[in-house]
């Protein structure tokens, strides 16, 4: 794991809302069907397995649903074509603007929009408004990919150009795709979602070795201890692959090392 010389910092927050899951934890222990109620979002209708009740309609209804993720492909290929040099910033859509983590994420973004860079997140409230805010604040191109959720708004207010998706797998293709780099502020189940597909994805070779940040040391550190101590430890990854992240909590120093790497 690189990191830098610098290592204070603070605690984080969930990243995920309640109740954005497929189904809840009373439906599970009681055995309900999730069939009792309409699927919220477009991802919980796709992976929603089919009715033993209606088959037939599912069969028909299926096939027509992948033209409207071709869609949603379509037209995010079309609204990020001329995006070339964006670097993604992801964490909790939880942490409010008195939060330091806030502040730590409008500086970093605000320094690499002063270096040209284009800045996209989630398009969501947290980390990532506060992200947006500092492309803004830089004048550097806003870029806020935001999806379907329950009880969730689309884009946060800093946003200058927003595209919305209904589905997940689309939006992380987007991000991956458009991006040179990730950096990462802390953040709950979301975030190291994003952060483990894509460290998965550098180490497997499916997309190449672009720079990834973890900014705040202080969050960071227990969980790369863990992976340090079990993962390596137990023989599931190399130790290289640690190094795979730098940790900082310098704002120039993680642009120095993305632009270093890119």
């Amino acid at each position: 794991m690189t990191r830098s010389r610098m290592d204070e910092g603070g605690a984080g927050d969930e990243s995920v809302r309640k109740g954005s899951g497929s189904s809840s934890g009373a439906d599970l222990r009681s055995g309900s069907p999730s069939s009792e109620r309409a699927p919220r979002t477009e991802d919980e209708h796709l992976l929603q397995a089919p009715s033993p009740v209606r088959p037939r309609d599912y069969m028909l209804g299926e096939p027509w649903r992948v033209m409207r993720i071709m869609g949603e492909f379509v037209e995010g290929f079309e609204g990020l074509s001329d995006v070339t040099r964006a670097v993604s910033m992801f964490g909790s859509n939880r942490l409010s603007e008195d939060s330091p983590w806030y502040d730590l994420a409008r500086e970093t973004a605000h320094r690499f929009a002063l270096a040209d860079w284009t800045i996209m997140t989630g398009g969501g409230p947290g980390i990532m408004e506060a992200a947006n805010r500092g492309a803004a604040d830089g004048g550097a191109l806003s870029v806020g990919l935001s999806i379907e959720l329950p009880e969730e708004e689309s884009h946060n207010r800093y946003v200058n150009r927003g595209i919305n998706f209904r589905y997940f797998f689309v939006r992380k293709t987007m991000l991956v795709k458009y991006s040179s780099a990730f950096v990462f502020f802390p953040g709950g189940y979301g975030t190291l979602d994003e952060l483990f597909e894509a460290l998965t994805l550098i180490q497997t070779g499916k997309i190449r070795d672009f720079p990834v940040v973890l900014m705040g040391a202080a969050f960071w550190e227990g969980l790369i201890e863990w992976l340090l101590r079990e993962l390596v430890g137990g023989g599931t990854i190399n130790a290289a692959d640690l190094d795979l992240c730098y940790i900082t909590d310098d704002p120039k120093q993680a642009l120095e090392y993305v632009t270093r790497r890119s």
